[in-house]
């Protein structure tokens, strides 16, 4: 096992991974920018390491700077969090290349589920799931239109590098098509640097529900239940609870074991997300895989007793899962909203500067131990403090409220 691990991340995901490592006796390295000198994650860790200036790029998305502060502090590992560097392909492939274990997939699983035109095609390929659509780079807007009508409006036009909402658009019908396809190509070359777009069929009341999976080195992969994650605002998600409300046993089996198919695809080795969309008749659709840990995770802790961030560090140290499908269990309901620094009164526009109050409920369960000794209560995963600093150059979510409960 480790005896030393380096969190590439910051807030509350890089407190709660020292958290574990301190329950393991792993000593823990904290990485931080200009911004973030006085923040919680430094003062948890054991060790901490300025990597530069407050904008991320020059901070948190400095893959060589988080390597040198490896080297300096002899951490063995890399944690990386989520966002930033998490799903960077490069990063993972040189941190690896340094002889430093990254804690999550290999970097082909991650260039394999990195783009959702190639992914699409590799599910396919697996017998999983896939929306009905025109999966290869669409050359023009004409193009496009002709496309949406053999599908059958209404379509979704999606950009292949898109995330969080951006390079996104609805159509149901011809103009909508040329006028959707131009906006979401014009947004995915700003946001992402690849203007590739393709369109699927796009599923009426749908729900966003995703499965948790988890493998290792030795060829073994299992589920662990599923998060319905369709509470969203600007296509992000704001609660997400497990288990679902909404599937049946046998569509819960069925995901799971589609799930499990394409991680055995792309020989994925840690904590990973498949997300579905599932719509009103619970036929289900493959829309990514997200090759990293959830913000959500705490849910899927909290029903299956697990503590996800230990059995990442167990995998990327070569050991073999400890439990099997057969052993995963589904007790109780989880909810968590997600807390976030905003201005009501500015259209909750992202709020910074010093926290003067915060005041979290008491916690009976702990991001470390999942479950309390009754099974069920309150826990709070946070990077924040009274009396502390909410720089600007960051994602303005500063807290998650997880509670857990005999049933919904």
């Amino acid at each position: 096992m480790f005896k030393k691990i380096l969190i590439a991340n910051r807030g509350e995901i890089a407190c709660r991974v020292i958290k574990t490592a301190r329950k393991m006796g792993i000593k823990t390295v904290a990485v931080y920018s200009d911004a973030d000198k006085d923040a919680r994650h430094v003062e948890l860790a054991d060790e901490a390491v300025h990597i530069g200036a407050a904008p991320s790029r020059e901070s948190y998305l400095q893959a060589d700077r988080i390597i040198a502060a490896c080297k300096k502090t002899g951490a063995e590992a890399v944690h990386p969090g989520y966002g930033f560097l998490s799903e960077n392909e490069a990063f993972a492939k040189k941190v690896e290349e340094e002889g430093i274990a990254f804690i999550g997939p290999k970097h082909y699983s991650i260039a394999a589920m990195g783009d959702k035109i190639a992914s699409k095609k590799l599910a396919n390929e697996a017998k999983v799931n896939t929306i009905p659509g025109w999966n290869d780079a669409i050359e023009s807007a004409e193009r496009a239109v002709q496309i949406a009508k053999d599908i059958g409006y209404p379509v979704m036009i999606k950009a292949s590098a898109g995330g969080g909402g951006k390079g996104l658009r609805v159509a149901y019908n011809d103009k909508e098509a040329l006028e959707g396809f131009t906006a979401c190509q014009n947004e995915a070359r700003n946001s992402f640097g690849d203007d590739r777009i393709f369109i699927e069929k796009f599923v009426q009341e749908p729900r966003h529900i995703e499965i948790q999976v988890l493998g290792d080195s030795h060829g073994n992969v299992i589920y662990l239940n599923e998060r319905e994650c369709s509470i969203q605002r600007r296509h992000q998600k704001v609660i997400e609870e497990a288990p679902s409300p909404f599937i049946s046993e046998a569509t819960r089996k069925a995901m799971g074991e589609q799930a499990v198919a394409l991680a055995k695809a792309v020989k994925y080795q840690s904590a990973g997300t498949v997300e579905f969309v599932v719509g009103k008749d619970q036929d289900f659709y493959f829309l990514e895989m997200n090759t990293r840990l959830q913000v959500e995770h705490p849910v899927t802790e909290c029903i299956t007793g697990l503590d996800l961030v230990e059995l990442m560090i167990r995998v990327a140290a070569g050991e073999e899962l400890p439990l099997t499908q057969a052993d995963v269990k589904r007790d109780g309901w989880a909810i968590e909203c997600r807390i976030n620094a905003e201005d009501p009164f500015r259209n909750f526009l992202p709020s910074t500067g010093r926290l003067v109050k915060f005041q979290p409920p008491v916690e009976s369960l702990t991001a470390s131990q999942p479950n309390a000794a009754d099974d069920y209560g309150v826990r709070v995963d946070t990077g924040v403090y009274e009396g502390g600093e909410i720089p600007m150059y960051y994602d303005s979510m500063i807290a998650k409220l997880i509670v857990h409960g005999r049933d919904r």
